[in-house]
């Protein structure tokens, strides 16, 4: 942290970061922890948004992590690989997708291309368009195929 002054650094006990991040998750831009907390609160996390299926995740090799200096990371959606429902074309691709626009950002340098596929992400869910894990009155329910179609032509 002294290397990053702008950066505000906060040591939390997971449990209580648990409670922070139902109480007021907007505090929160990034969360730095080892894998088994990383795991338990990334599934906390995810449930603020309303499903598992919207929050990607990575775990970041060690350095920095610079445009010119791609890093090793692995990069998957926090759920798992919803076995009950495969091949239905019910599942939210939503934490996929954000996974490999983290994947472009950090581990590729390609910010711009990962701006593309976050905001074509934001736009399908403005426009109404939801998966039945995140489905609501008045909005359009689409498939798993439907909703990565949906979502790649958006991207600019």
């Amino acid at each position: 942290s002294k290397g990053y002054p702008e950066v505000t650094l906060t040591n939390m006990l997971v449990d209580n970061c648990a409670m922070q991040i139902v109480r007021d998750p907007k505090q929160f831009d990034v969360i730095l922890t080892e894998n088994m907390f990383g795991d338990i609160l990334s599934d906390e996390a995810s449930m603020v948004t309303g499903s598992l299926g919207m929050l990607s995740s990575a775990s970041l090799g060690e350095g920095t992590f610079g445009m010119n200096e791609p890093k090793f990371g692995l990069y998957e959606p926090s759920h798992g690989s919803a076995p009950d429902i495969a091949g239905q074309n019910k599942a939210n691709p939503i934490a996929t997708i954000l996974s490999a626009a983290m994947l472009l950002r950090y581990s590729f340098g390609l910010s711009k291309e990962a701006d593309a596929v976050e905001n074509a992400v934001k736009t399908v869910l403005k426009k109404g368009m939801r998966t039945i894990d995140i489905m609501d009155e008045g909005k359009t329910l689409l498939g798993t195929k439907e909703m990565g179609d949906a979502i790649a032509a958006e991207i600019e």
